[in-house]
């Protein structure tokens, strides 16, 4: 006789099975019947190729999703591990005393891997079947116009994914769940790029839900206004901008230099080497409406006041 556990181990396997099978009614080989592929661009076109190739579209979108989330995480993390390397950018160095080591960089490596493998691949496989749920546009073509769908989606997917991640980052810091879930994350006080990823699975799940809930539920109460592949930009351009805020680098030419509602690794690194305020990901509006960024414009004031001082020293 089964044991409790086993049965909604049982249950369980049977429900996601169902729900799997039930969004595969569009896996049959005439897929794209009636498209033009000559009226269509090359990417399109590779991406209807790619369907059709593989035959059916939950693992299809599966291992496309997590092959790019991969490919564009460690792809953006290289050149941030160049420079740590070099050495050649070290005035830009936010904390220039902590540069991560070989040793740290491998061992955070190894735990973001394990993460991605254990935590976010069985996530990314159910992804098709929630997006076909809510309408969303997965295996279709043509694709949405840059300008007047996808941008503004896009907008609207950070501004909502900003709120939810200051929301609950404030949360992870309440002392009942720092202790047992964030402080993975604040392993590394001065952050690096491969850090971005360095956290607890409940962490990973929760932040995560603000990445890929927002538009999902935008795209349900939009009627299914929304395509996969403003999904996957959308992705790319948050990971990019999560690995950048823990880059611990602050170049002249650096986005929040010239763009003031961006917070990016000068913003970020601040959070790590206080453990406090600045809990945002992408803007700063929520910090400043909320007052949490006053110690933050307070310290950063200081040390602008100390280097000048000291650089005034030297020319005298």
């Amino acid at each position: 006789m089964a044991t409790v556990y086993e049965q909604l181990y049982t249950n369980a396997t049977v429900l996601v099975t169902d729900f799997i099978k039930s969004t595969q009614a569009n896996d049959v080989a005439n897929l794209y019947a009636g498209v033009d592929p000559t009226r269509l661009n090359w990417l399109e076109q590779a991406w209807m190729h790619w369907y059709q190739y593989i035959g059916n579209t939950t693992v299809a979108t599966g291992i496309m999703s997590f092959a790019i989330h991969e490919f564009f995480y460690f792809g953006r993390c290289l050149p941030w591990m160049l420079i740590d390397y070099m050495g050649w950018f070290k005035q830009y160095k936010l904390q220039d005393t902590k540069i991560p080591s070989a040793k740290q960089q491998w061992e955070c490596t190894k735990y973001v891997l394990k993460t991605h493998f254990s935590v976010e691949l069985p996530q990314i496989y159910l992804f098709h079947p929630l997006a076909v749920m809510v309408g969303m546009k997965t295996w279709e073509v043509p694709f949405p116009s840059l300008w007047t769908q996808m941008l503004p989606q896009l907008a609207l997917f950070f501004f909502l994914e900003d709120f939810w991640h200051y929301t609950v980052h404030q949360l992870m810091h309440h002392r009942s769940l720092y202790k047992y879930v964030h402080k993975v994350h604040h392993t590394y006080s001065a952050p690096f790029g491969l850090a971005a990823e360095y956290a607890h699975p409940i962490e990973v799940l929760v932040l995560g839900l603000g990445t890929v809930g927002g538009p999902l539920l935008y795209c349900w109460l939009s009627g299914g206004n929304m395509h996969l592949i403003t999904m996957y930009t959308w992705i790319v351009l948050r990971l990019c901008q999560a690995i950048d805020a823990h880059s611990g680098y602050d170049f002249p030419w650096s986005l929040q230099n010239w763009f003031p509602l961006w917070a990016g690794a000068e913003h970020h690194d601040y959070h790590h080497e206080k453990f406090t305020d600045c809990y945002s990901s992408s803007l700063r509006i929520w910090d400043w409406a909320f007052g949490t960024d006053k110690r933050y414009h307070a310290y950063r004031a200081q040390q602008k006041e100390q280097k000048a001082a000291l650089a005034a020293k030297k020319s005298s």
